[in-house]
């Protein structure tokens, strides 16, 4: 066998790219959320913008790469092999870690998952180091962990969640004081100034700072030192002419630079900071593995289980060629990965202005905060005087906009103000950390800065709020998680490859098995987000929309309904408990569409011109005959799994042949149902509400031949609960779809006599 250690850092090599992918699809995704939400720019030039963005700062993240070799745990108390366990366990249990979040369009910290994970894997080497060694006791274990650079890291880490939620509510506050919601009608010097500032600041942290960390900076260093203050007055004076000469003379939005600049100084700040979450463990196993062969520096020719890790407390520049394949990586990722798409909308839906379609459940505790809010609200109202209340409501006034109905859903999610803040703050909040060697999390300042803003731009109002902050409060118990899941996973991780090293091919095997397994799931959820159609996007504004739109989904209701009624019938003759429960889970699927479809109503309504008012009433009906052709079948699958879950006695003979007499005739007209309306010949309504008759009279009859069972030989209460449950739902379900049809018929008949 060869070298393994050889191997081992080509298996890090791949992992490190797959971890870029995962890493990128995650957390890059945050510079692109301001510029995507406000619509200032062509999503085109955004990736343009952003992909330069991440090169550059790609080549000014070599000051961050320290933080991997010695930010966490004292390298010259490892030898070479305790090393290149630890910095497997952390690869392994990354790329599993961010892709798990990445599949659930949950936007996590790269910064913290890597810092727990060199934590974990670390503290579990040390404690077996420790317990070989009888000289040694737990208490040893701090000359191990780095512990104060740790407490360090992770107290950032935590402080930035409340400066950039601070910070970034109060600048938003004092830049809509100034701006309002009519910034078009601002004089040119205000947007002159606004835009020197926010250029000066981007420029300033973003550039100058960003420099340290480079090769590049000794050239430019006698400049920059010692002359802060004279470089941002005159910065801000050459900018805020600069911004005044392309308002006056090119009749340029100044906002919409302020949000290209800003785009570009946050994807190079991302760059600049997370890089090193990606490639820095593989870089800094490379740099191992060449101390270890290197003669001048392992001059005794130690082993790899002697050889002492000391030189990584030094520093070493990185490869700038290496930083640019990365970028590159990033930038590929950036514009492919479709999970990236999906985090960026759980960031977008949280911060937007306005009401509609939302993507977290409230629960106590997002009410609870609401309650508060609300209280402290009441108590401030009540100090302020009222002349300043009224001031500062006029700020915040929003205008109303008149678009045609049909265009109404391209409306940004926030206006240029607001994106304009987010990027500044999030862009100088992250490039001071990077000066500072700290390894901040860019998700958690770009998130919290964008939660600040929109809290204080009033974008959470009394429709919205529980709603909103129910979802911060899951984004940022994910977070909680991803610290305590990145700790203990790593150091199980760790433990398995150095009880022996054989496990790293089958975890290698995992990682894959499971990454392709995710990427199977969300291809399928996302094919099936595509069917689901939310009103909210207000393109229905005929009487023809309405039909096409309501003839679709009472052909999806009908081929689900149908699939399902079939499998709970099967099921419950074979008695299988598991498939119930997986029909039952279908069903509340099912539920929850048609719940999301009635929740938008009130968008559909709004979308509506005037002549196509009337269509408000069909299409009202038609969502409730849908809910209760849903809940029907909802009952009959949750009484159905409840009686095979309590191990009651199977339905006879003869209940299950009548149970299967009513699904083959039930099945064969919803199949009627669902191909007529995918194919709108609406005129053979009359003859399915015909057979439909029928099939409640199979139904009514059946109902009639357990009442006589029961005078007769029927001994099992639970089963006739059970089968007069199914019928009378049966029946219900029945009369739902029959009046969906009628109304139905009524509208077609209706609208064709216009």
């Amino acid at each position: 066998m060869g070298d393994p250690y050889i191997l081992m850092l080509i298996a890090l090599a791949a992992l490190a790219i797959v971890d870029l992918v995962v890493g990128v699809s995650n957390d890059a995704v945050n510079f692109l959320n301001s510029a995507i939400g406000s619509k200032a720019i062509k999503v085109r030039n955004i990736m343009i913008i952003a992909s330069i963005g991440v090169f550059m700062g790609a080549v000014t993240s070599s000051g961050m790469m320290e933080v991997a070799r010695k930010g966490i745990f004292n390298p010259n108390m490892f030898m070479f092999q305790d090393i290149m366990f630890i910095f497997m366990a952390v690869m392994i249990t990354d790329i599993l870690l961010l892709d798990i979040f990445n599949s659930l369009g949950m936007p996590t910290s790269t910064t913290v998952s890597i810092v727990f994970e060199l934590l974990g894997a670390a503290v579990c080497i040390s404690l077996i180091k420790i317990s070989t060694n009888d000289a040694q006791s737990i208490t040893d274990i701090w000359n191990y962990i780095n512990h104060k650079k740790a407490v360090e890291i992770i107290n950032g880490i935590l402080l930035s969640v409340v400066v950039a939620f601070s910070v970034g509510a109060i600048v938003q506050f004092i830049s809509r004081l100034i701006y309002s919601f009519n910034f078009e009608k601002k004089p040119s010097y205000v947007n002159a100034i606004f835009g020197g500032f926010a250029i000066t600041a981007i420029t300033y942290f973003i550039i100058i700072k960003g420099l340290k960390g480079t090769p590049f900076y000794k050239d430019v260093k006698h400049l920059i030192e010692g002359n802060t203050l004279e470089i941002i007055i005159g910065s801000f004076v050459v900018w805020s002419l600069i911004s005044q000469a392309l308002i006056s003379v090119f009749k340029l939005n100044v906002l919409k630079l302020i949000i290209g600049v800003g785009t570009f100084s946050l994807a190079m700040a991302f760059s600049g900071n997370d890089l090193v979450n990606f490639v820095g463990v593989p870089v800094a196993a490379w740099n191992s593995y060449q101390a270890l062969n290197d003669p001048l520096i392992n001059t005794a020719n130690l082993g790899p289980e002697a050889f002492k890790m000391g030189i990584l407390a030094k520093k070493v520049p990185s490869n700038v060629w290496l930083l640019l394949f990365a970028g590159a990586i990033m930038v590929v990722t950036l514009w492919t990965s479709s999970k990236a798409k999906k985090v960026i909308e759980t960031g977008i839906n949280l911060s937007r202005q306005g009401d509609g379609h939302e993507k977290f459940q409230p629960n106590p505790l997002s009410r609870i905060v609401v309650r508060i809010a609300m209280g402290l609200n009441t108590v401030i109202t009540s100090v302020v005087p009222k002349k300043t209340l009224a001031f500062v409501d006029s700020k915040f006034q929003k205008p109303v906009i008149e678009l045609p109905k049909d265009k109404t859903y391209e409306m940004p999610a926030f206006d240029l103000v607001r994106a304009s803040v987010n990027l500044i703050v999030a862009g100088i909040l992250i490039s001071i950390a990077t000066s500072m060697k700290l390894p901040l999390s860019t998700t958690y300042v770009t998130f919290m800065v964008a939660m600040g803003t929109s809290l204080a731009d009033r974008a959470w109002g009394r429709e919205s709020a529980v709603y909103r902050v129910a979802g911060v409060i899951n984004v940022v118990g994910g977070w909680f998680l991803t610290a305590l899941t990145a700790f203990v996973a790593a150091a199980l991780v760790a433990y398995l490859i150095s009880w022996d090293m054989v496990m790293i091919p089958v975890l290698l095997l995992v990682v894959a098995l499971l990454i392709g397994r995710n990427t199977l799931i969300h291809r399928k959820k996302s094919k099936e987000e595509k069917k689901q159609m939310h009103i909210e996007r207000a393109e229905l504004i005929t009487i023809n929309g309405v039909i096409e739109e309501s003839a679709d989904h009472i052909a999806e209701v009908a081929t689900r309904v149908n699939k399902l009624y079939t499998n709970v019938v099967n099921d419950l003759a074979n008695h299988d408990l598991n498939k119930l429960r997986k029909t039952d889970k279908h069903v509340g699927k099912l539920n929850d569409e048609i719940d999301g479809l009635k929740d938008g109503v009130f968008y559909f309504i709004k979308s509506l011109d005037d002549s196509s008012v009337q269509a408000s009433r069909f299409y009202i009906l038609v969502l409730g005959y849908l809910q209760d052709v849903a809940q029907s079948i909802s009952y009959i699958s949750r009484a159905s799994f409840k009686h095979v879950n309590n191990n009651h006695k199977n339905l006879k003979k003869g209940q299950l042949k009548d149970l299967k007499h009513i699904d083959n005739v039930l099945s064969k007209l919803l199949e009627e149902i669902s191909s007529t309306f995918e194919k709108r010949s609406f005129d053979n309504l009359e003859q399915i509400i015909n057979e439909k008759k029928e099939l409640l009279v199979d139904v009514s009859a059946s109902i009639e031949k357990q009442v006589a069972r029961i005078r007769t030989d029927e001994t099992s209460p639970k089963n006739t609960t059970l089968y007069f449950s199914i019928l009378i739902e049966t029946q219900d379900l029945v009369s739902g779809l029959m009046s969906l049809l009628e109304t139905y018929e009524e509208f077609h008949i209706s609208t064709k006599n216009i």
